[in-house]
């Protein structure tokens, strides 16, 4: 992947977890992202992902997407302290909005995204998107299957 592509989509990711002020740190490459990950993304930017995807606080698909519920989310927000999340937590969040923020792009919206997010894909055996993201194969599976879409091969 070229280092131009490389910096783009970290740049879509952190402002879809609200941008630097929200992480409270520059990202620039994959690896200031790193760092920022093994420290713990503060719980504001959890905050913001969510109020930017409103499926998220829907059901049980935060749970599903980051491996965090709704209320302990809120939890967090509650306490006093800047809250971290955990180095999991912020992996899957991180991860999370690289692939909503490819979906963006391949469906053309982040209303389409959405819905693409949470309908059931032939490409997946008929499995929806979201419900794949609670493990390392889920998710490239559905990353897989958004480069199919987006270069137009469907088989």
């Amino acid at each position: 992947m070229e280092a131009a592509q490389v910096e783009s989509d970290v740049g879509r990711a952190v402002g879809l977890l609200g941008g630097e002020k929200a992480i409270h740190a520059r990202v620039r490459n994959a690896m200031d992202a790193h760092e920022v990950l093994l420290k713990g993304l503060p719980a504001d930017a959890l905050l913001h992902l969510v109020s930017a995807v409103t499926f998220l606080e829907r059901g049980d698909a935060l749970k599903k997407a980051i491996g965090l519920s709704l209320r302990t989310l809120q939890r967090h927000k509650a306490k006093s302290a800047p809250q971290l999340l955990s180095v999991e937590q912020s992996n899957r969040a991180w991860r999370f909005a690289e692939i909503f923020a490819h979906a963006i792009d391949v469906m053309g919206s982040e209303e389409a995204a959405e819905i693409w997010m949470n309908k059931p894909a032939i490409g997946l055996s008929n499995r929806k998107p979201v419900d794949l993201l609670a493990t390392s194969a889920g998710v490239e599976a559905v990353e897989e299957y958004l480069t199919r879409l987006e270069y137009g091969v469907y088989a």
